[in-house]
C-alpha cells in the first residue's frame, strides 16, 4: 500500500479502509520526528474510541506522544508484533507497522481526514 491510498490525521494517524474496518497506523512523518523509538503501548482489544481519543502511546527518547484514533469504533485486532519490532516504523510504516484495526461505528468521519497531498501540505505549514 502506498500513502496515496490512504488517509491521515492532523495528528499524524493514518487509514486504510477495507468495508467497514480502518486498519490504523503512525505516518513517516511522525516517526521521523519521534525518532529512536523506544516503546509503543497498543490499545485494548474490544475497545471503543471516539476520534481525537487516545488509544495509545508512543515513546521516542525525545518525547512521548498520544497516538489517537482518527475514527470512532471498537478495536478489533492490535499488531501485537509491533512492540517488540519497533524498526518497523522506519522500516515498513505504511505496511507492516499498522497499530490496530478499528470496526467504525461511522464511516463517514473518514470524510474527515486529509488525502496525502493535502497531509503533506498540512506538515509543511504546521511548523514541523
Amino acid at each position: 500500500m502506498t500513502p496515496e491510498q490512504l488517509r491521515f490525521a492532523k495528528t499524524h494517524e493514518w487509514v486504510s479502509v477495507d468495508g467497514d474496518v480502518a486498519t490504523v497506523g503512525i505516518s513517516d512523518f511522525a516517526v521521523k520526528l519521534l525518532t529512536d523509538i523506544v516503546f509503543l503501548a497498543l490499545p485494548a482489544i474490544g475497545k471503543k474510541f471516539s476520534p481525537g481519543q487516545s488509544m495509545g502511546e508512543i515513546e521516542s527518547v525525545k518525547a512521548v506522544s498520544d497516538v489517537y484514533a482518527p475514527v470512532s469504533g471498537e478495536i478489533l485486532e492490535v499488531n501485537e508484533k509491533l512492540p517488540d519490532n519497533l524498526g518497523l516504523l522506519n522500516d515498513s510504516p505504511f505496511e507492516r507497522a499498522w497499530v490496530a484495526k478499528i470496526r467504525m461505528s461511522n464511516p463517514e468521519q473518514l470524510n474527515q481526514l486529509m488525502s496525502y497531498s493535502d497531509y503533506q501540505k498540512h506538515c509543511e505549514n504546521d511548523g514541523h
